[in-house]
């Protein structure tokens, strides 16, 4: 430590630093005796000067703190050995300075401080132990407390054990949290509680939930953190039915939940989409008039919107009284998960022009909005946005911004940014990866898979229904067996629904629709809808109505409320003219209340999204857009072109005066 600039410093700096610092933050002290440099009693008031040097480290005021050193390096009191309470008293202010360099991150001088200290205690370790943990000095850390550990003179305390499991976040913590859960019940502080909270909040950030909860179950005393911890815990890991078990408990029992509580309560709602106890809870907190509270309302919202009730999240966020990046985000995701795609984009336009922060997870939500209907126009101009606010290496915003590009249209800016970006994730892979697939470049996709495992990265099943949908467009059955056969074989994967009905897809797209019925029979988990609507879909290509029957009666029992096998079977009786057996499905449909969604078509002219539907009369070109229909078809009958059956079912009227009227004919979608 360089001792001479701190007593040079003091004499010119400390008179002024104090008068101001007093006069505008310490106003509360109540000083007995006047300080100053020149005469300072430092065994009188050294609690007052330790709370000074507190304060500076809080705020990460180094300029006071190292100038109140400088003066106290000068007053030869303190260094009085011989007096046990002045020695108490100086040690209050060592500890102090310790402490205050650092929390404002100067460890070089928190080490000089504490070799150079005359005397220590269990604080002055802790200090510089906390000191080091805080700023990720991990090993330097734990080789002071080893070092405190084997001393014979300064015993380890539970704040010792708190703050260096404090430290413990993340799987590869694991191994020392269990090192120091043995530490704790050979040292006799097993039955502290801040030392169990302590340790079972480690076992939680490590991913360890069994352990953390057998702590909770095995501690003598809880108090409203034990219990706030565990749930929370819990939360974190996914355990959200758990949690919300032991919520019900605590809050039926004598520990009354605090803030921190009914947060992770509500987050365990949103994880198993508990509407009805998400609303209890609400209630429970509209009670204690803590319902306005900025982290309430973003996991009500949260919560809200991953039940399905977007009205309500939007509700909250419209009373909201401070609207931030969080909470906007959270609305923006929920609008985007429940399909109000074009509401979540609004949202985004709407904090551009408010000038609310955007991060990267702003950014990224809304990225995931983006899809084939979506104006690329406006893709641009989140992209040039990105790039001005410097989000371009963040993986996130650019994987966003890749499979932005690709789902509107443009491949080859996808592959620009996958190519520029400075570091790639799984997931990067991925979407590239799906990129190629979506547009039906499956010898290019399969080219980034083997680069990618070339460089030794370890594919995802994700990676292998991109191969395997792609696959399916080509018509590479073989390729797309093999795909499989490896995905469980050589990375030991189980498939998943979306995978098996992949292959089913991929053989019946083939016509090989008697080996995906086989396929489907020798399945190791019974068929969902996503199996049989992809066997429906091939018999309807390939026109095999018996084995559609078959798949449609499949499909109805596995989603009887679905309207696929309906329109399906409908379009299949249509293409053999069968018009009485359509006319019945369509009115088995109709009698079981099973209501079609409308497919949609879009179209991007001049920055305009232009939606359309079937027999559309809403938009307001439509009478040229009909004329131009009907040209179209007159051209296509006049050079010898037959329209085919299961794309025009029937005109709703003849021909008027020879002429085909398009308005009326009925298109399957």
């Amino acid at each position: 430590m360089n001792t001479r600039w701190l007593l040079q410093c003091s004499s010119c700096c400390l008179p002024f630093f104090w008068a101001a610092y007093r006069s505008s933050h310490l106003k509360t002290f109540n000083f007995s005796t006047p300080f100053s440099p020149e005469t300072p009693k430092y065994s009188r008031n050294h609690v007052e000067i330790s709370s000074l040097l507190s304060t500076c480290g809080r705020e990460g005021n180094l300029r006071l703190g190292s100038s109140l050193h400088a003066s106290i390096i000068k007053n030869p009191e303190v260094y009085n050995l011989e007096n046990d309470r002045i020695v108490r008293n100086s040690l209050v202010i060592w500890n102090s300075l310790l402490s205050m360099y650092s929390q404002c991150g100067q460890l070089s001088d928190a080490v000089r401080m504490f070799d150079e200290m005359p005397v220590r205690d269990t604080i002055s370790c802790n200090s510089i132990i906390s000191g080091f943990l805080r700023n990720g000095k991990f090993e330097m850390g734990f080789g002071y407390f080893k070092e405190m550990i084997r001393s014979e003179f300064r015993r380890f305390d539970r704040a010792s054990l708190t703050t260096v499991l404090s430290a413990c976040d993340g799987l590869e913590f694991l191994g020392v949290t269990r090192m120091l859960h043995g530490l704790v019940v050979l040292s006799g502080f097993g039955r502290e509680v801040t030392v169990g909270n302590a340790l079972m909040t480690s076992y939680f950030r490590c991913g360890c939930s069994n352990l953390g909860k057998r702590v909770f179950d095995e501690m003598v005393e809880r108090n409203v953190i034990s219990w706030t911890a565990v749930i929370s815990g819990l939360v974190q890991n996914e355990f959200y039915e758990e949690s919300l078990d032991l919520f019900v408990e605590m809050y039926h029992g004598s520990v009354a939940p605090n803030y921190l509580t009914y947060l992770s309560a509500l987050s365990a709602c949103a994880g198993l989409q508990a509407l009805k106890e998400g609303c209890q809870i609400h209630g429970v907190v509209w009670k204690l008039g803590i319902q306005s509270d900025f982290c309430v309302e973003s996991v009500l919202m949260d919560m809200y919107s991953k039940c399905g009730c977007v009205e309500d999240a939007w509700q909250i966020f419209e009373s909201a009284k401070v609207v931030d990046e969080v909470s906007t985000t959270v609305v923006l995701v929920g609008f985007a998960q429940n399909g109000f795609k074009d509401e979540a984009i609004q949202i985004f336009v709407k904090m551009v022009r408010a000038g609310i922060k955007l991060d990267p997870n702003v950014i990224s939500a809304v990225l995931g909005v983006f899809g084939v209907e979506t104006s690329l126009d406006l893709g641009k101009q989140v992209h040039s946005l990105v790039i001005k606010k410097g989000f371009g290496a963040n993986p996130f915003v650019s994987n966003g911004l890749i499979n932005m590009y690709s789902k509107c249209g443009n491949l080859e800016e996808s592959v620009k940014i996958f190519t520029e970006m400075p570091q790639r994730n799984p997931v990067s892979w991925n979407s590239m990866i799906a990129a190629f697939a979506r547009h039906g470049n499956c010898f290019r996709a399969f080219e980034l898979y083997e680069e990618m495992t070339s460089e030794g990265r370890e594919p995802t099943d994700v990676t292998f229904l991109s191969l395997l949908h792609a696959c399916s467009h080509v018509g590479l059955v073989h390729r797309g067996m093999g795909i499989l056969e490896t995905m469980q074989r050589v990375y030991g994967m189980v498939p998943r629904m979306e995978h098996y009905a992949c292959v089913v897809d991929m053989l019946g797209r083939a016509g090989l629709l008697k080996e995906a019925k086989h396929f489907i029979k020798g399945l190791p988990i019974e068929p969902g809808a996503l199996i049989w609507q992809a066997l429906l879909g091939a018999c309807g290509i390939h026109g095999d109505n018996e084995m559609g029957k078959y798949a449609a009666d499949q499909l109805l029992l596995a989603a009887p409320d679905s309207p696929v096998p309906y329109t399906l079977m409908a379009n299949m009786c249509s293409s053999e003219g069968k018009w009485n057996d359509r006319a019945t499905i369509i009115r088995e449909m109709k009698e079981r209340g099973v209501a079609k969604e409308t497919g949609t078509s879009w179209i991007e002219i001049e920055k305009k999204i232009h939606s359309f539907v079937v027999a559309d009369q809403m938009h307001p070109q439509n009478e040229f857009i009909y004329q131009s229909l009907l040209g179209l078809l007159k051209h296509m009958t006049d050079e010898g072109h037959l329209l085919e059956n299961r794309l025009i079912l029937y005109s709703r009227r003849p021909k008027q005066n020879g002429i085909l009227d398009a308005k009326h004919f009925e298109f399957i979608e």
